[in-house]
């Protein structure tokens, strides 16, 4: 029996994901009972984010979220604001939890490539500051959401619009 070559060939675990109703709870609920901070906290709207899709079609949106590492993974908040998106979506029919991985991989024109091929379609993307980021619609084969992205210019996120908790 011979086995198929995989669609693409994930590089490293990045990230998790939780989708939130109140960043600033979540935020400190992580704090508290794991540890986990500082958090960096941004707003992802326009006009930063751009070429914003929900299903293959342009639509705005935006969110807060809040990024925190763990060794070398990140741990991300995604709290949803304004339009409709895959993270409101999440919120309505799941309630508040974990939402989508994120994996890096050494080529991702070539890996959106693959999964076109593959018929897996894309959920919502969009680009913030040079970053351009897919959410894969892997949920029925995965059962979860994957997601990849591309690296800013420079490899470095723009400074976060404040830290929790604040630090001295």
């Amino acid at each position: 029996m011979s086995v198929p070559e995989p669609t693409i060939q994930v590089q490293k675990t990045y990230q998790v994901c939780l989708v939130v109703k109140d960043i600033q709870k979540a935020m400190e609920n992580f704090w508290d009972i794991l540890g986990i901070g500082p958090w960096n906290v941004y707003t992802y709207e326009p006009p930063e984010l751009t070429d914003t899709t929900l299903r293959g079609k342009p639509q705005d949106y935006s969110m807060k979220l809040a990024l925190a590492f763990v060794g070398d993974v990140c741990w991300e908040l995604v709290e949803p604001l304004e339009g409709p998106s895959i993270y409101k979506e999440f919120l309505e029919e799941k309630g508040e939890g974990l939402h989508h991985i994120q994996f890096q991989v050494d080529d991702y024109d070539k890996a959106m490539a693959a999964f076109e091929k593959k018929g897996i379609d894309f959920l919502m993307g969009g680009t913030y500051k040079g970053g351009t980021y897919a959410y894969m619609d892997t949920e029925e084969p995965l059962k979860m959401i994957a997601e990849f992205a591309t690296r800013r210019p420079g490899g470095v996120r723009p400074p976060p619009e404040r830290v929790w908790p604040p630090q001295d």
